[in-house]
């Protein structure tokens, strides 16, 4: 029986601010190493036989950056399947169910996987996989259960009994408690990492919560499909209440089994989990980017845009980015979602976005702004085009710095290149094409009186975006 890779990816990652962001979260940056968590997470059953394509649930938002980093390693998802709004896993689990049942000739096996996990030992997992799919081809419900290192707080854990059996799933505990759990031996962290018989889930989840199944099968059964993705119904998928895969059946069943995992496993969940995750210099440091530290011991420091010095700081966490730096100490990462709950309240756009913001065209940076006026970098992708659009209140000015673009403005269509410009005046119609082999580069300064990215009316995409 092949195993079906079941890749969870809506997760949004605050407590990784300013790196992770809502429209570019954890599970997209390469945290450790030069794949990204997905595209670790993607690539970590290679190698075992009897794997099937890996299907995939997302946030719609992200749906061109996943498909881009899954094209960056030349493999093609079984699906890739857009939640239109975030329930939890186990409606997004479901979607994945359904879509298995549907196209699968024989009975589907499911791994299921969140995208933001690190597994350092791949040979230990892939043994951990063989013998859940022996336990979930005979009916049981599969969880991975992580052999604990540390009298951690932060994780819930599961209790285990004989032949595989759950004796109890249980809640985040006081340190106290937890220090009692590491020494007994027979409790380990619940992974949030699944195996199941895709009939199998479906069954259970109807007989403990039939309407949440009812909801996802008129979601699934209602979508349609658009390019490379399958969009449920978002109506349908709406009406379903948010649960998660262990509060929905896990801790419900009389199926729960769980297998021990010892394979270097993280689910880098605070800055201070990837710190513990990564390999440390002589001082305790984990450093990347341009960086100096001087007498600083145990400590975290990333710089994406500029130098960074730390001197006589120990247990310190400093992340750089091109538009926020954040410093906290390491007992205080899990706060850093605060952070982010803030920037919601007060409306800033630092939550959601970096300064380059990716495009299913490519990118755009900003570079400077100020009254009726912003100056922003685009980079347009070979055979990439922009929508056919106009703006209400804003003009913009196009100067060619790298490669040739097709313009169209109003009824005409020219070619540009190199120190070449055009303007686009308030209400006409435009589109930036790249009809080249190489990327092309405009820096565009637009002038108005709202100059905000809802001021598009789009005509015609390519990609499918609402107009």
């Amino acid at each position: 029986m092949k195993i079906n890779p079941v890749i969870l990816s809506g997760g949004s990652g605050t407590r990784l601010w300013p790196l992770s962001r809502e429209q570019y979260p954890k599970q997209l940056l390469s945290l450790m190493g030069e794949k990204t968590l997905l595209q670790q997470t993607v690539s970590r059953l290679d190698g075992m036989e009897h794997v099937a394509d890996s299907l995939l649930v997302c946030n719609e938002e992200h749906r061109f950056l996943i498909a881009e980093q899954l094209r960056a390693l030349d493999k093609t998802p079984a699906d890739i399947i857009l939640e239109p709004v975030g329930r939890n896993t186990a409606p997004a689990l479901t979607l994945a169910a359904l879509a298995l049942q549907k196209s699968a000739p024989d009975e589907a096996l499911m791994l299921v996987m969140p995208a933001d996990h690190v597994i350092q030992n791949v040979g230990e997992f892939h043994s951990a996989v063989k013998a859940g799919a022996i336990l979930a081809e005979k009916g049981r419900l599969v969880t991975f259960g992580i052999v604990p290192t540390t009298p951690e707080t932060g994780y819930g854990y599961i209790k285990k009994g004989d032949d595989h059996k759950v004796e109890a799933f249980v809640e985040k505990p006081d340190a106290e408690t937890a220090g009692h759990y590491v020494r007994s031996g027979d409790y380990l962290w619940n992974s949030g990492m699944f195996m199941m018989l895709a009939s199998v889930w479906l069954d259970e989840l109807k007989r403990f919560h039939p309407a949440m199944f009812e909801a996802c099968k008129a979601a699934y059964e209602q979508g349609r499909r658009d390019g490379d993705f399958y969009r449920v119904n978002a109506q349908a998928f709406g009406s379903c209440l948010s649960n998660s895969i262990d509060y929905a059946v896990m801790e419900e069943t009389d199926r729960a089994a769980v297998v021990s995992l010892n394979a270097g496993w993280s689910d880098i969940g605070a800055w201070s989990s990837l710190w513990e995750a990564s390999v440390r210099d002589e001082q305790g440091n984990v450093i990347q980017g341009d960086v100096y530290a001087h007498e600083t011991r145990n400590a975290l420091l990333i710089s994406q845009h500029r130098f960074l010095a730390a001197v006589g700081l120990d247990d310190i966490i400093v992340v750089e980015t091109p538009d926020a730096v954040l410093v906290v100490h390491k007992d205080h990462a899990q706060n850093v979602k605060e952070v982010v709950n803030r920037l919601k309240q007060e409306k800033r756009s630092e939550y959601q976005t970096h300064r380059r913001v990716y495009r299913p065209w490519g990118y755009y940076e900003g570079i400077d702004a100020g009254p009726r006026f912003q100056v922003k970098r685009l980079m347009v992708k070979p055979g990439a085009a922009l929508s056919l659009q106009m703006h209400h209140h804003r003009a913009e000015h196009w100067v060619v710095v790298k490669g040739t673009a097709r313009v169209t403005k109003g009824e005409e269509v020219f070619m540009l290149t190199e120190n070449q410009s055009t303007y686009i005046p308030l209400g006409t119609t435009h589109r930036l094409e790249n009809p080249g082999n190489i990327p092309l580069e405009i820096i565009e300064v637009q002038s108005g009186s709202y100059l905000g990215e809802d001021d598009i009316v789009r005509f015609e995409d390519k990609y499918n975006r609402a107009k």
